[in-house]
């Protein structure tokens, strides 16, 4: 569940990109060994591998959320004060960094299920949208308004944009609330995104029926922009300090994996994020390369890697229904193609920049692809 950064640094930390690169791979195998004939072979031939992706691959979108957090907070107040003028600006701005390879990616996704529908007869396919159903998932509202996606993991896109609007809405109250006191503003800013944080924690994300709201992963998410701000204060100590009763007040209400998982991001995240980048120097013998290339395009690696895993599970599983051991390589071909198609989305679409226009165009394309889906349903219905 990646997503692009809210703008693009004059200089990246490479390790952020390991980070970013492991959880992609991490969930992509998650939904491999979930969705498809192959990933039902897989169970029964190899249990335990299938087993542990499926269990644990999962939980690496609470890195992205630690991240996600983190990179936020060096967007939009990197010295704690926010340094935008316009909340809604912000936040429009940042509905089409996301949009724009979002619905280039669905309406890839609508059609490869379109193609496949007729002779992959699997749980994972789903059925050919209707017009309020397209609707909702373009405005990512889709869990919302309990419809369907239209590809697996796209609830996290949504989920991004709404604990990115938090974050913003929380700054420019301070800001407006402080009267130009920069100390005011950073104290009363902080203070806000650790309380709603502290709120996620201990009560919020123990909820299960809060999952469609920003406020269900907003504990994760504010670990990374504390530990952004830690590591530039005067006084990290008592960030440090705070940062650990929390985290240990967590787990002690309730032991979660998950919430463990985000508490070690945020702890690694401050040794290998430092801005001093020192860390950097670990990275002249470039061994973390092939990571740091998938991180840049976790992203649409995220947004296509379902459409190929649909396309390789239908071309697979009909010719060669019963060979485990081709499963196997095509599980492995589908994770390449995964990689591949990623590079394409994010060479062709995300790279470029996000305009309204653009944004309509590919959305435009999503609804069409929508419409022959549903009428190519219709045909092969009658």
């Amino acid at each position: 569940m990646p997503s692009p950064a809210p703008h693009q640094p004059t200089s990246r930390n490479d390790w952020i990109d390991v980070l970013k690169g492991t959880a992609c791979l991490a969930i992509v195998c998650h939904h491999l060994s979930a969705y498809g004939p192959l990933a039902q072979s897989a169970a029964v031939s190899v249990p335990w591998l299938s087993a542990w992706f499926y269990d644990y691959g999962r939980m690496a979108v609470q890195i992205f959320l630690v991240l996600g957090g983190y990179l936020a907070a060096a967007s939009l107040a990197p010295g704690g004060v926010a340094r935008f003028d316009r909340a809604g600006t912000q936040i429009a701005r940042r509905f089409m960094r996301l949009a724009v390879p979002y619905a280039a990616a669905l309406a890839v996704a609508v059609s490869v299920a379109a193609l496949v529908r007729p002779w992959l007869n699997d749980d994972a396919v789903p059925d050919a949208p209707g017009l309020m159903q397209v609707l909702a998932n373009a405005l990512m509202l889709q869990d919302v308004l309990h419809l369907p996606a239209l590809s697996a993991g796209v609830w996290y896109v949504a989920i991004d944009l709404q604990l990115f609007s938090c974050a913003v809405l929380l700054l420019a109250l301070a800001r407006q609330m402080s009267n130009g006191n920069a100390r005011a503003a950073f104290a009363l800013g902080a203070g806000l995104v650790v309380v709603l944080c502290a709120t996620s924690l201990l009560w919020l994300n123990r909820n299960p029926a809060l999952d469609a709201w920003a406020v269900y992963f907003f504990g994760a998410y504010g670990l990374g922009m504390a530990v952004f701000w830690a590591a530039r204060s005067p006084t990290p100590g008592l960030w440090w300090l705070a940062l650990g009763v929390l985290g240990m007040c967590a787990l002690a209400m309730e032991v979660r994996p998950r919430l463990v998982l985000a508490l070690a991001t945020a702890l690694v995240l401050a040794v290998l994020a430092r801005p001093d980048g020192r860390v950097q120097q670990a990275f002249a013998h470039r061994a973390f390369a092939p990571l740091v290339w998938v991180g840049r395009r976790s992203y649409s690696i995220f947004l296509i890697h379902f459409s190929v895993c649909l396309a390789v599970n239908a071309v697979v599983g009909t010719l060669w229904p019963e060979i485990v051991p081709v499963h196997w390589i095509g599980l492995l071909m589908a994770l390449a193609l995964s990689l591949l198609a990623g590079r394409w989305l994010y060479e062709r679409v995300e790279r470029r920049d996000a305009s309204p226009a653009r944004a309509l165009r590919w959305h435009m394309h999503l609804a069409s692809a929508g419409a022959l889906a549903a009428l190519a349903q219709g045909l092969t219905a009658v």
